[in-house]
């Protein structure tokens, strides 16, 4: 299995994913590697990557809150029982959406972009699963 972690999705992934058909709410699973030291444009803040991905994730928890969502779950990763990978991942965090055009005005909005520097600087690459909750 090959596993790529991205920061950004490519543009046609993002598009295939974006303009799939409206199937309501839905938990996105993030699987979340840090960088050791947050890189910001402007410069060395002094925080890890951890702590500038914090900043991001306390902020767009109210996002998400905000649209109708809400956090499942966020942790630290701290072992592997089954499978290979050559790196864990750091911390797995879990949140619902209600619907694909929420998450989609989410990510598009003026309130995600005053915050994504810190998403930006903090992650090394990540993981994010769509998944539907069973009926």
């Amino acid at each position: 299995m090959k596993v790529v972690n991205h920061v950004f999705p490519p543009q046609d992934q993002a598009m295939a994913f974006f303009g799939a058909a409206e199937d309501g709410p839905f938990v996105m699973v993030n699987l979340l590697r840090f960088k050791d030291r947050a890189e910001y444009e402007d410069g060395d803040r002094g925080l890890t990557g951890r702590e500038a991905y914090r900043i991001y994730g306390d902020a767009v928890s109210k996002l998400v809150e905000g649209l109708g969502g809400r956090i499942w779950f966020s942790g630290d990763v701290t072992g592997l029982l089954l499978g290979e990978v050559e790196d864990l991942w750091d911390m797995v965090a879990m949140a619902e959406y209600p619907s694909l055009a929420a998450f989609r005005g989410m990510a598009m909005s003026a309130e995600m972009h005053a915050i994504e520097h810190h998403r930006m600087a903090g992650l090394a690459g990540q993981l994010n699963i769509k998944t539907k909750p069973r009926e």
